[in-house]
């Protein structure tokens, strides 16, 4: 019978031998303490403990998005604040001019241009619309519709509106009335009697 045989006993198990070579005795590992044990702060520093290699992913990171908030500084100021053109001119009559807004009231108008007004070879194109940066120019661009009056903005011309500064990427900064003689060709300047 094979399986009642107790011949098998006898014979050397293969697994079940001790092995000849020595074991090495467990390492004691020292516990870990967090900083919210007491045992954490009176536990001996080991000299070797500022040698170790700090990891350098924090430094790049603070790098990578202290470069993104500069640029997003950099691209909202050429965006938002900082003007395309500069010290630009246009003459003309003043259609209208109003306040309007929400919460930031801000001036808003329209001035007739006279290369459009005097054009008679070209389809009207458009007005000259604007917002008006102070109250003083604001007066000044009523009281040139109440009188009818010819009169000269300087402007500046914006990628983007800001709700501050008005509706229109385009804000006029000055205004002065001007002498229609002085500028209109001579066929179309007013007869003076």
């Amino acid at each position: 019978m094979r399986f009642g045989n107790n011949d098998d006993d006898r014979d050397e198990d293969l697994f079940d031998n001790e092995r000849t070579e020595p074991q090495k005795p467990p390492v004691e590992k020292k516990p870990e303490y967090k900083p919210e044990d007491p045992d954490y702060w009176e536990q001996e520093e080991s000299e070797w403990d500022h040698l170790k290699r700090r990891s350098r992913i924090p430094f790049w990171v603070w790098i990578l998005c202290g470069l993104a908030v500069v640029g997003l500084v950099v691209g909202c100021w050429i965006r938002y604040f900082s003007p395309y053109v500069e010290d630009a001119t246009q003459y003309g009559y003043v259609e209208s001019i109003e306040k309007r807004g929400m919460v930031f009231k801000t001036y808003e108008g329209t001035l007739i241009p006279y290369k459009e007004l005097m054009d008679t070879t070209r389809i009207y194109n458009r007005d000259f619309v604007f917002s008006v940066a102070d109250n003083k120019t604001a007066a000044i661009l009523k009281e040139a519709l109440y009188k009818a009056k010819p009169i000269r903005v300087g402007y500046k011309k914006y990628y983007a509106t800001v709700p501050w500064r008005g509706a229109s990427k385009i804000v006029v900064v000055s205004a002065d009335t001007v002498n229609p003689d002085l500028i209109l060709p001579p066929e179309f300047a007013p007869q003076r009697k």
